[in-house]
């Protein structure tokens, strides 16, 4: 459902899927070069985090969050060197980009609700997208 205070939304989601379209049907064998590619459509600032209380390595992966008015997007930088598939373990209150047997907390600024949450790793890229838990609204 596109955001009522963005007219913009409808038209950036639109460019989001033939953009897709496009990288899908790129020819494989020439020269291309486009790594990982992600169109949030429904604003957000971003804001990078890093392993909380753990010094900056060069171990460490680059993680961008983007908090939403109704979701919560995590884009993760894969390594090169992969010794197990990477994945998100999704909670109610923070995710662990697990690479290479390590767990990377990411927290989150608000709960979320995990069965409507989901990632995907494409490209060396892991995406991973959180709808924000409904609060019930209390009627007065």
């Amino acid at each position: 459902m596109p955001n009522t205070e963005n007219p913009y939304d409808e038209m950036l989601r639109k460019i989001a899927q033939m953009v897709e379209e496009l990288l899908k049907n790129l020819p494989k064998e020439e020269n291309t070069r486009i790594i990982g590619c992600t169109i949030i459509t429904n604003g957000g600032m971003p804001y990078f985090a890093r392993n909380p209380g753990v010094e900056i390595d060069e171990k460490d992966i680059p993680i961008e969050v983007i908090d939403s008015p109704d979701s919560i997007f995590v884009t993760a930088r894969l390594p090169t060197t992969l010794h197990s598939a990477p994945y998100a373990d999704i909670t109610p209150q923070a995710v662990h980009i697990v690479v290479n047997e390590r767990r990377i907390p990411v927290p989150l600024p608000c709960p979320v609700d995990v069965i409507h949450s989901f990632y995907q790793v494409r490209h060396g890229i892991l995406d991973v997208i959180l709808r924000k838990k409904q609060v019930p609204v209390k009627s007065t």
